[in-house]
């Protein structure tokens, strides 16, 4: 499971890099920007929810090892 979440950050974090290369940051709410827009900052949520599981992981076997 580590691995698996491992992997599926790196590819947001990739799709988050692909999509600020297809920003126009001279119009950012025109045209195809508005879904790269949309792309960056869905796949930043995308980070941040995989990095709490993560970090949620390590908290159940920390707790599961005390008991």
């Amino acid at each position: 499971m580590k691995i698996f979440t491992t992997v599926l950050v790196f590819l947001a974090l990739a799709l988050t890099i692909f999509n600020i290369t297809l920003l126009d940051f001279k119009n950012p709410l025109q045209g195809d920007s508005v879904v790269a827009l949309i792309g960056v900052a869905a796949s930043f949520c995308a980070v941040l929810i995989l990095l709490i599981f993560k970090m949620s992981k390590k908290i159940e076997e920390k707790m599961n090892d005390k008991l």
